[in-house]
């Protein structure tokens, strides 16, 4: 669960993180390590890969955390100013191509370290992003990861 799902993920997304695994913009020693070697086609073949198969459901754990997590997911937090989840990943988690990942059915752990690292300024790849995560405490993230899990 550390892992992200890529399955089903948007390929100009996969493309876009394999570049900057890459060029070092995004920091992971695996990763680094592993896209260091891809050429830029190579990057695309691996990205159409994965975008073709189908991801499985995930599940959240803890009804009370979904609850809040979809409150934030679908309202936003308006007095932090912390947007709706929703306005950019989509009502249903499924992303908009090219532009923002799809999020829904990942791994709760996965997500809550994403969001964590960006809220902690180790991920930089995304200044909205960061922005919006470091608005967030720990309850809210790890609310937001389980309701994400979830959402199929």
């Amino acid at each position: 669960p550390e892992y992200p799902k890529l399955a089903g993920q948007h390929p100009e997304y996969l493309a876009k993180q394999l570049t900057e695994f890459k060029e070092g913009k995004r920091k992971n020693a695996i990763m680094n390590g592993m896209a260091g070697a891809l050429t830029p086609e190579d990057m695309r073949n691996i990205a159409a890969f994965y975008a073709t198969k189908k991801a499985k459901d995930g599940v959240a754990k803890s009804p009370e955390l979904v609850a809040a997590g979809e409150r934030i997911y679908r309202g936003g937090i308006a007095k932090k100013s912390v947007p709706a989840c929703a306005a950019c990943h989509s009502p249903n988690g499924a992303g908009i191509p090219a532009q923002y990942p799809r999020l829904g059915g990942q791994h709760s752990d996965y997500t809550a370290s994403q969001l964590t690292q960006f809220r902690d300024g180790i991920r930089k790849n995304s200044l909205q992003m960061s922005q919006v995560a470091a608005k967030l405490n720990d309850r809210e993230i790890k609310a937001l990861a389980d309701y994400i899990a979830g959402l199929n």
